[in-house]
């Protein structure tokens, strides 16, 4: 065969860089035009119209201490110190991790303003996750991805992937993690873990799956080389959290100012028994304290308790992905790399909040269980269709929660 008529072959032509791209890119406009239609249908906490395409409308709560940490870097102080009416506990934005915040900050040196910088590396953000996804789904547009993709653009708390917070960064990191190790890059694997760690505490799991990489991944090595690659991998995973207290202590003079931050200033910090928490979480009244003014449109005011079905939803996609996950040993006898990876990081992300007491957080930071996408692939079609039904009319609820601002 000629050489032209080989390269003809094996070069990929427009269309087929065309259609690798496309998915992730829809699935993407798709999650933002639900977004923008929920917002549409909700009101903010004033009352007033919600404005998703200005920051206003993605900038609720903790984003005012990413946007500190962006602006000014880390702080902690004696409320009373500034605010003569307050609790005398400890103020600050040491309880926040700064991946985010400083990745803000760098891409305001553009001359972007910190509001926007931060519209712009979420969303940015999560064009790359669906990407990532995409290419650990095997880059192939099938039925099954197809609805993949579909689910993960409704997925459960899946409206802070919008918000001003490092949900979207941080999800993305873990699985560029998980990317790493399906490509038998121990380091890209670290890469991606110290990001996630650095986000959010929660994405410290990446260093323990990392260690466990040992027992699923690196097939072609030695066992020595195997628990060498996991080792150095999941120690400079957990650096990121090194790096987090560091910018702390650099901030205050504190190596403990994370620690005071969570015990005095929210009560957290010590391992709670996870299944109370979790009947605590259930029955936190967010409508009680953070009832949105006038009179509530239907969406909103039937939202107001959102977060209870969106803890059963999540049991159910954690024991949706256990069974998918047994069914495949027991069939196949084995997980492939990424699915062990998206298997253990899921559990581990499901149950970390409610081991730290987070009961008026957990719902947020259990979204980035969408690395556990990966085995949704491998469910049954009609239990992809019902996940996807259910996680849209979720997806609505919980988002006009968010942006009538009664999520924390």
């Amino acid at each position: 065969m000629p050489d032209s008529a080989l390269l003809q072959l094996t070069r990929p032509t427009r269309r087929d860089w065309r259609h690798g791209l496309l998915p992730p890119v829809v699935a993407w406009l798709t999650t933002n035009l639900i977004a923008w239609l929920v917002a549409e249908a909700s009101i903010a906490g004033d009352g007033s119209k919600v404005a998703y395409w200005s920051t206003n409308g993605r900038r609720r709560w903790d984003s005012e201490h990413y946007l500190s940490i962006a602006k000014t870097g880390y702080e902690m102080f004696r409320c009373r110190e500034r605010y003569a009416n307050f609790p005398d506990v400890m103020c600050g934005n040491v309880a926040w991790f700064p991946w985010y915040p400083i990745s803000v900050r760098v891409l305001s040196a553009t001359g972007l303003s910190h509001e926007i910088s931060a519209v712009v590396v979420t969303e940015m953000s999560l064009l790359g996750m669906f990407a990532v996804l995409w290419w650990l789904l095997g880059a192939r547009l099938t039925w099954a991805t197809g609805l993949t993709l579909a689910i993960g653009a409704v997925f459960p708390g899946g409206i802070y992937f919008h918000a001003m917070f490092p949900i979207a960064i941080g999800t993305l990191a873990l699985l560029v993690c998980i990317a790493g190790l399906k490509g038998g890059s121990w380091g890209i694997a670290a890469a991606g873990g110290f990001v996630a760690a650095s986000c959010h505490l929660v994405g410290a799991v990446a260093a323990g799956m990392l260690l466990l990489s040992a027992l699923f991944a690196w097939q072609k090595d030695a066992w020595p080389v195997r628990f060498a690659k996991a080792g150095m991998s999941a120690v400079l995973a957990g650096c990121g959290v090194l790096w987090a207290k560091w910018l702390m202590w650099q901030g205050t003079g504190r190596w403990d100012a994370y620690e005071t931050m969570q015990q005095y200033g929210y009560g957290q910090g010590d391992l709670r028994q996870p299944f109370d928490e979790m009947r605590q979480a259930y029955n936190v009244p967010f409508s009680d304290g953070y009832r949105p003014e006038g009179h509530p449109p239907w969406l909103v005011e039937h939202s107001l308790a959102a977060h209870r079905p969106q803890l059963w939803l999540n049991i159910a996609f954690i024991l949706l992905i256990l069974m998918t996950a047994a069914v495949r040993l027991i069939w196949k006898r084995r997980l492939e790399v990424e699915e062990w990876a998206a298997l253990i990081l899921t559990v581990a992300i499901f149950m970390l909040p409610f081991f730290a007491g987070a009961k008026l957080s957990w719902y947020r930071n259990n979204a980035q269980m969408f690395v556990g996408l990966i085995l949704v692939r491998c469910m049954p079609r009609w239990i992809q269709v019902s996940l996807l039904a259910v996680c849209s009319i979720q997806y609505a609820f919980l988002g006009a929660m968010f942006f009538a601002g009664v999520l924390v």
